[in-house]
Formats: C-alpha cells, structure tokens, sequence
C-alpha cells in the first residue's frame, strides 16, 4: 500500500481558490469596501466560503473577479451590468480555451494546422 500523501499548511500559498482574505482584508487589498464585495456576492458574481465562525472568506481567483468588477464600476457601468460582463468574459476565455485544446488535437491526430487551402485557378 503506497503511503499517502501529506497536506502541509504552505501548500495553500499557491493555491488561487484557498480562502485566505477576510472580507476587510479583500476590501483593502482591492481598494473597495465590504459593501462593495457584499454586493457582489448578493450579484453571486463570487460565493465566499465561511470560516468555522460564519465570516466570509475570499480567495486570490475571487478578488481578481472582484477587482475587475471594481474596474466597470468605476468606468460607469452599473454593478448588475458589470457582473454579467464578466461573467460573459469569462464564458468566452473557456471557450477560446476549449476551442485551442480541440485544434491542438486535430493537429495531432491528422497532422494539419487547420482547414485546406481551396485550390489556386
């Protein structure tokens, strides 16, 4: 029986989904305020986890979501319409990912780059 494997406290620092901001914390890293990430999670643009103690936790993958909200608002964009943005930019992103994976694959199966040239007249 192979032995398993240790989980170390550090192995969470690289770890973009581990929940380690405390909503003040998350504010000030992004310059908004608790009100601000409430709203969004109201939006559910982002769902903080919860300490043992029911206060909301954030990840870095979250305040990246957050700061880019912050960025619309900013700019003007209402917060409703600045959540479907990114949540529409993020849908994009996934497919222009899954779309690169599929053509790799082709280009590995068939051993072509993409569709034949049509012949020249």
């Amino acid at each position: 029986m192979a032995p398993e494997a240790r989980h170390s406290p550090t192995d969470n620092l690289d770890d973009d989904d581990y929940p380690a901001y405390t909503m003040g914390r998350a504010a000030e890293l992004i310059g908004t305020t608790p009100a601000f990430l409430r709203a969004l999670g109201e939006a559910r643009l982002i769902t903080p986890l919860r300490s043992e103690g029911g206060h909301r936790r954030y990840s870095r993958y979250q305040l990246r979501i957050a700061a880019r909200a912050r960025e619309l608002v900013d700019q003007g964009t209402p917060i409703e319409a600045a959540c479907r943005i990114i949540i529409l930019e993020d849908q994009l992103e996934e497919a222009q990912r899954l779309n690169e994976e599929l053509r790799r694959r082709r280009t590995e199966r068939d051993g072509t780059e993409g569709p034949e040239a049509p012949p020249e007249d």
